[in-house]
């Protein structure tokens, strides 16, 4: 039943292997899925949005300034005395015989046809245009949060593309190291059979090529995983194996004195929300004082549909003050106080975590440059190591455990190394996240 299990897992493995072999591998640069990003990227796209959100926010404020007009036609029969009465004076129809006290209390029916063209025009409208200001900061806001979303996903494109770089690496070391096992034990085979190695370390030495391949099927899975974000974030849902461009390398050092500024995209959006918080507020405030309109409207009348032979025009001022709601205003007032003085806290608090973000990551450029240095002298010694080590195992003055330590210890170095650079790239990149001005 084992035996079985066995072939199932490694039948599983061999076909998973043979899959990703044979997936078609795409060359790409850097340049090259930025450009997609920017063009395909979902998250993007939802910014924009939301910044198209604000701005026809912002568009209603407009009401603030331009009038409101609109045209009506009203078609009604009555033998309501009053309304028979004003609709004949409305029509111009009145004779001397309708004033007769008979018509007046008991009238017949009468169609009456009204076209109405009505214009309100806001003269001063204190309230709005704080409403209106508000609009416009919180329009500005979702205009730099979609420039910080491009900046975030410049940042994360250079960090997929360089876990990319890295899982090629990767499976290149784990490569070098899987024919150096092999080939170590065709050696220890050899040994073996002539007499001069017991079974029990020939047995090590397979043990060392099994582990070496387990490690380099995770890492050409790693490979799939990283060409798989890459698609996601360029919204591509073939989903192919990519293969980077450019090699995992050292990126140039980034000056120390870098500060985070107030002009970077997220902290000036966070300013102009509290902006908006504080033109509410200043708004709920003037909505104590009275608002002037000018109205005015033009009228035609007839007994016939879509006819006009009577009309007549009205225009106008009015002054209206709302003394009292009840309290509303009062607590309307305090509760958008309320919230620009969190907005005001919310923006110190951010501008402090941005500067402790970025107090920690040049610390951690500072170990990572400590680290490269150091791994990279590692990676020389463990490589010389390794040399000797095996020249004296072929002599036959080796043990065989020294040289599976040396070996495995040459491996990681590499890894390790390799590691380094992509943490020493990454805090660097982050660096330039946190200043982007």
């Amino acid at each position: 039943m084992k035996k079985n299990k066995y072939i199932i897992v490694f039948g599983f493995l061999l076909g998973f292997t043979t899959i990703l072999q044979s997936q078609e591998r795409i060359p790409i640069s850097k340049s090259e899925v930025l450009s997609r990003v920017t063009n395909y990227n979902h998250s993007l796209k939802i910014a924009e949005e939301e910044f198209n959100l604000a701005k026809a926010d912002y568009r209603q404020t407009n009401a603030v300034f331009l009038p409101n007009i609109t045209a009506s036609h009203t078609a009604i029969a009555t033998t309501n005395p009053l309304m028979a009465f004003g609709s004949k004076l409305n029509q111009e129809i009145l004779t001397q015989s309708d004033f007769s006290p008979v018509l007046l209390n008991d009238p017949s029916q009468i169609q009456n046809f009204t076209t109405k063209l009505e214009i309100q025009q806001p003269l001063i409208n204190i309230d709005g245009m704080f409403q209106r200001k508000a609009a416009k900061s919180k329009m500005e806001a979702m205009s730099l949060k979609t420039e910080r979303t491009q900046d975030y996903l410049v940042f994360e494109v250079a960090k997929a593309y360089m876990q990319l770089q890295l899982a090629y690496k990767t499976v290149v070391v784990l490569e070098k190291a899987l024919e150096a096992a092999n080939a170590n034990k065709k050696l220890a085979d050899d040994s073996f059979k002539q007499g001069y190695l017991q079974r029990a370390d020939v047995l090590n030495i397979e043990v060392r090529v099994t582990e070496v391949q387990n490690q380099l099927q995770m890492a050409k899975s790693n490979i799939h995983n990283a060409s798989n974000y890459l698609s996601f974030l360029m919204n591509d849902e073939t989903y192919v194996l990519y293969t980077p461009e450019e090699e995992l390398s050292i990126a140039t050092s980034t000056p120390e004195n870098k500060i985070v500024s107030e002009n970077r995209s997220d902290i000036k959006a966070m300013q102009l929300a509290s902006n908006a918080y504080e033109a509410m507020n200043k708004a709920d405030k003037m909505a104590f004082l009275p608002r002037l309109n000018a109205f005015g409207s033009y009228e035609m009348y007839d007994d016939q549909i879509f006819q006009s032979n009577a009309n007549g025009y009205l225009f106008g001022a009015q002054l209206s003050w709302d003394v009292f709601q009840g309290s509303k205003r009062f607590g309307k007032a305090q509760k958008s106080k309320a919230e620009f003085e969190k907005s005001k806290l919310e923006y110190q608090q951010y501008v402090s975590q941005s500067n402790l973000e970025l107090n920690k990551a040049k610390r951690l450029l500072i170990a990572a440059e400590n680290k490269l240095q150091l791994t990279s002298l590692a990676l020389q010694q463990s490589e010389e190591s390794l040399r000797i080590r095996t020249n004296r195992f072929k002599e036959g003055l080796e043990k065989t455990s020294d040289l599976l330590i040396a070996e495995t210890q040459y491996a990681q170095k590499q890894l390790e190394y390799f590691q380094t650079i992509f943490e020493y790239n990454y805090t660097q990149a982050y660096l330039q996240f946190l200043t982007k001005e």
